[in-house]
C-alpha cells in the first residue's frame, strides 16, 4: 500500500475517535484535567522559514481543551516504515507548535503501525549537555501497535482499539480470533455507518482472503448474539458484488461502444472512398458493408476501396470475402 495511502487510512481512524484515541494512549490526561470541552483538528503545515522551503506536513494536530481553559495540543505522527521517521523533523514541527501556542502543554507522539520485529530501533531522544546544564532534552511518545498483544484487548471497549487488533501481535493461531473481536467490537461499540467505513480498514491490513471471510461469516452466523453482524457482512458483499457487477458492465458497456464507434467510422471511410471514386453506391452494397463488424475485414475493405479500379471489382472483393470469411 503506498504511504500516502496508509498515512490517511490512520488519520481518518483519529479523525472518528479523536477522544478515544487519548484515552487509549493518556489516561491520565482525562483523570487530572477532567472531561473534554471541545477537539479541534488544526491546518497540517508549519510555516515556511524561507519561502523556498517545502511544508512540513503534521500527521494529526489535535487541540484538546478541558475545563478550566486547560489546553493540550497533541501531535500524532503515523509510521508504517521506520525508516522515514526523522526525530529532527519531529522536533522542527513540535518548536513551530510551541511558538504557535505558547501556553499549551504540546505533546508529541508516533505510531508505529509495522507488523514486524524491529532489528536496529529509532532515536527516541536528544540530549545535549556540558557539564552540568542541559542545553537541549527532547523526546517523544513512541507507540508501537506489533509490542501490543491482540488477546489482551479482546474485550476492549474502546473502539478504535479493537479496529487497530489486526496491527498488534498475535500467533496464526489466534488470527481468526482477532478479526472476529475486531469485526464484533467496531458493530458493538460504533454506528452502523462507522462499521461499514471500518470493517474495509480491518479487512485490509488483516489481509482477509475470500476463505476467511466465509469461515467467520459462517462463525458469526451461527451465534445468537453476533447474527446481526453476520446478516450485515453478507448484505454489504452483496452490495460490493452488485457494484463490481455495475461497475463491470459500464465498463464492457464503453469498450463496446468504442468498438462500435471503429467499425461505424471506418464503415464511413470505405463508401466515401467509393463515392469519390465512382460516384453513388447501390443501396445493396451499402447494407453489405454495414452489416460487416469485424475489424481486420473492414480495414482490408478500406484498402480495396482505394485500390479498386471500379465498383464491379470492389463487389467482387466483398463477395471473395464472404465465401472465405477473409479478405486479403
Amino acid at each position: 500500500m503506498e504511504s500516502q495511502s496508509h498515512d490517511h487510512n490512520f488519520k481518518n481512524l483519529f479523525l472518528d475517535f479523536p477522544k478515544e484515541a487519548l484515552q487509549w494512549i493518556f489516561p491520565d490526561v482525562l483523570k487530572e484535567y477532567g472531561d473534554i470541552c471541545k477537539i479541534e483538528f488544526l491546518r497540517q503545515e508549519t510555516k515556511k522559514r524561507k519561502l523556498a522551503d517545502s511544508y512540513l506536513s503534521l500527521d494529526m494536530p489535535m487541540l484538546f481543551t478541558f475545563a478550566e481553559n486547560r489546553v493540550i495540543l497533541w501531535i500524532v505522527e503515523f509510521q508504517e516504515d521506520k525508516n522515514r521517521f526523522s526525530i529532527y523533523k519531529l522536533l522542527r514541527y513540535v518548536t513551530d507548535m510551541i511558538e504557535a501556542y505558547p501556553n499549551t502543554l504540546v505533546i508529541p507522539t508516533v505510531l508505529f503501525t509495522d507488523r514486524k520485529r524491529w532489528r536496529k530501533d529509532v532515536i527516541k531522544q536528544l540530549d545535549y549537555q556540558f557539564g552540568n546544564r542541559t542545553f537541549l532534552h527532547f523526546d517523544y511518545v513512541m507507540i508501537r501497535l506489533f509490542e501490543y498483544n491482540a488477546r489482551d484487548y479482546y474485550d476492549s471497549k474502546n473502539p478504535l482499539v479493537r479496529i487497530l487488533l489486526p496491527k498488534m501481535n498475535y500467533s496464526d493461531g489466534e488470527r481468526k480470533q482477532v478479526i472476529l473481536r475486531a469485526y464484533i467490537g467496531l458493530y458493538q461499540l460504533t454506528s452502523l455507518l462507522l462499521f461499514e467505513k471500518y470493517s474495509d480498514f480491518i479487512d485490509m491490513y488483516a489481509e482477509v482472503d475470500h476463505q476467511e471471510r466465509e469461515e467467520i461469516y459462517q462463525y458469526l452466523r451461527e451465534n445468537k448474539e453476533t447474527v446481526m453482524i453476520a446478516q450485515y457482512i453478507k448484505e454489504k458483499g452483496m452490495q460490493e458484488g452488485i457494484q463490481q457487477g455495475i461497475q463491470q458492465g459500464i465498463q464492457q458497456g464503453v469498450q463496446q461502444g468504442i468498438q462500435q464507434g471503429v467499425q461505424q467510422g471506418i464503415q464511413q471511410a470505405v463508401l466515401m472512398n467509393l463515392e469519390i471514386k465512382f460516384g453513388s453506391v447501390p443501396g445493396a452494397l451499402r447494407e453489405k458493408i454495414g452489416a460487416i463488424k469485424d475489424l481486420a475485414r473492414l480495414k482490408s475493405l478500406q484498402k480495396h476501396s482505394i485500390l479498386s479500379s471500379s465498383l464491379r471489382e470492389f463487389g467482387s472483393i466483398l463477395e471473395k470475402g464472404d465465401e472465405n470469411g477473409r479478405i486479403s
